[in-house]
C-alpha cells in the first residue's frame, strides 16, 4: 500500500473510532501514531515524533491565549456580569412580544464578548435566563432552543477560542480575525432576534408578556453593565490599538475580570481555586485534542494527502465557488456529529490548502480570513443541529423537564437563520472584510 493510500484509508479508521465513542483527541492520536508506524515500519519513529511534537506544540507562545480566555470566562461568571447583562437587556426588550427571549440572545452576545466559549456562554446564561423565561410563560422548547442558539455567539463574537486555533493552524493574524468576526457576530444576534419575532407570531402561545420597565430602572440596569464594556474595550480595543498582543490582551482581560469579581464580593480563596481547576481541566482537554490533531496532521503531511487533494481539486477545473460550497456543506453535515474544536483541528489542515489555491478575486490573506469566518459560522450551526448539537445537550441538562424533541423542533428556526446568514456572507465577502485594512 502506498503512503497516499494509507493516508486516505486512515479517514474511515478515524471515523470508526469516533463513532465507537472514543474521545476525539485519543482517536486522532491513535490514528496518527498507527499511521506513522505503518508508514515507516519503525516503532521508534512515532515515539520520537510523540516527544518532539508534544514539546513543539505546547511550547507555542500563541497557545497561552487559550487558558487566559478560559480563565477570563470563569471570572466573568463569578463577578455577576451575566446577571447584569440579562437585566439590562430585559429592561429594554422584555415588554415586547418575545422580548425576554430577545434579551437572552442580547445577553449571550454581551457575555460572549468576554468569554470566548460557546458551551460556557450557553451554560452560564441558562442559569440566569431560564427561570425568567419560565416565569413569563415561555414554552420549554422555545426557551431551550433560544438559549442554545444564543450560546453559539460565544465563539463568534470576539474574543473566540476557536478563532485562535484557526489563526494558529493557518498562520493568520489573530487581531484581524477578531475584527472580521465582529460584524458577522452582530448580524447573528440580530438574525436570532428576528427569528424570535417571527416564531412568536407563528406560535403565539410560546411566549408570555411582562410589564414595561420604568425608565429609571432601565438606566440603572444599563449602568450596571459597565464592567463588561470596560473589559471588552480594554481587551479588544487594546489589541486593535496595538497596546498589547492578543496573548497579552487575554492576560489583561483575565486579570481585569478577576479584580471585578473580587470587588463584587464573589471571589474568595475557595472560589479562586475552583476557577483555576476548571480552567486547567478545560485547557487540558483542549490541549490533548490539539496534540492528537498535530500528530495526525503530521502523518497526513507525510502521506501528501492535503497536497494531492489540493492538486486534484484544482486540476478538475471546478470553480472556486463550487468548491467552497462543497466544503461548507461538508462542515454542516459533520458539524452535526462532531464538536467544533475537533472539526477545526481535523479539517483545516486538509481544506485550507485547497481553498488557498483557488481564485476568489481577493488577496490570499483576505481569502484566509473570510474562509475562517465562514467555517466558524457553519461550525457554530453544528452546535445547535440535531442529533449531536453540543449546546442542545448542555441546555437540556439544565432543563430536564423539557423533552429534547421540543427543543429540536424549535431550534430549527434558528438553524434557518444561520443558513441565511451563511448565504449572505458567501455572496458578499465585503461584509466580513469591511473592517480589515
Amino acid at each position: 500500500m502506498s503512503l497516499l493510500e494509507l493516508g486516505f484509508f486512515s479517514f474511515p479508521a478515524l471515523l470508526l473510532m469516533i463513532f465507537l465513542r472514543a474521545p476525539i483527541g485519543l482517536a486522532m492520536l491513535l490514528a496518527g501514531i498507527g499511521g506513522l508506524w505503518l508508514a515507516t515500519g519503525d516503532s521508534n519513529m512515532f515515539l520520537s515524533r510523540l516527544k518532539t511534537e508534544t514539546y513543539g506544540t505546547f511550547s507555542s507562545y500563541s497557545l497561552t491565549i487559550i487558558p487566559m480566555f478560559l480563565l477570563m470566562g470563569q471570572f466573568a461568571t463569578l463577578s455577576g456580569m451575566s446577571q447584569a447583562l440579562f437585566r439590562a437587556a430585559e429592561s429594554f426588550l422584555g415588554h415586547r412580544k418575545g422580548g425576554v427571549a430577545m434579551a437572552s440572545v442580547g445577553a449571550c452576545a454581551g457575555f460572549g464578548a468576554i468569554c470566548g466559549s460557546s458551551l460556557a456562554t450557553a451554560a452560564t446564561m441558562s442559569r440566569v435566563a431560564l427561570p425568567e423565561l419560565r416565569r413569563y410563560g415561555y414554552s420549554g422548547g422555545f426557551s431551550t432552543a433560544t438559549l442554545a442558539a444564543g450560546g453559539t455567539l460565544g465563539i463568534l463574537i470576539p474574543p473566540s477560542v476557536i478563532l485562535v486555533i484557526y489563526a494558529i493552524l493557518t498562520e493568520q493574524n489573530i487581531a484581524k480575525l477578531f475584527l472580521a468576526a465582529f460584524i458577522p457576530g452582530i448580524l447573528a444576534a440580530i438574525g436570532y432576534m428576528l427569528t424570535i419575532s417571527v416564531y412568536v407570531r407563528a406560535h403565539p402561545d410560546a411566549a408570555g408578556t411582562r410589564e414595561p420597565t420604568p425608565m429609571a430602572e432601565r438606566m440603572k440596569a444599563l449602568v450596571d453593565v459597565w464592567p463588561v464594556l470596560l473589559v471588552f474595550s480594554l481587551v479588544v480595543g487594546g489589541i486593535y490599538a496595538g497596546w498589547f498582543t492578543p496573548t497579552e490582551g487575554a492576560a489583561v482581560g483575565a486579570a481585569g475580570t478577576g479584580l471585578i469579581a473580587l470587588a463584587s464580593g464573589n471571589m474568595n480563596w475557595t472560589v479562586f481555586k475552583e476557577s483555576i481547576i476548571a480552567t486547567a481541566t478545560a485547557t487540558g482537554m483542549i490541549f490533548f485534542i490539539v496534540l492528537g490533531a498535530a500528530l495526525y496532521n503530521g502523518f497526513l503531511a507525510l502521506t501528501q494527502v492535503p497536497q494531492e487533494l489540493s492538486s486534484w481539486v484544482v486540476g478538475q477545473g471546478y470553480s472556486a465557488w463550487t468548491v467552497l460550497i462543497i466544503v461548507l456543506a461538508f462542515y454542516l453535515v459533520f458539524g452535526c456529529l462532531m464538536d467544533s474544536l475537533s472539526m477545526i483541528l481535523l479539517t483545516i489542515p486538509i481544506f485550507f490548502p485547497v481553498i488557498s489555491q483557488l481564485d476568489f478575486g481577493m488577496s490570499p490573506e483576505h481569502v484566509a480570513i473570510w474562509f475562517g469566518i465562514l467555517v466558524l459560522i457553519v461550525v457554530e450551526v453544528g452546535l445547535i443541529t440535531p442529533p449531536v448539537g453540543m449546546n442542545l445537550f448542555i441546555i437540556n441538562a439544565m432543563d430536564k423537564e423539557t423533552p429534547m424533541a421540543e427543543t429540536y423542533r424549535a431550534v430549527m428556526w434558528f438553524v434557518s437563520s444561520d443558513l441565511i446568514r451563511v448565504v449572505i456572507l458567501v455572496l458578499f465577502p465585503a461584509i466580513t472584510l469591511f473592517l480589515i485594512p
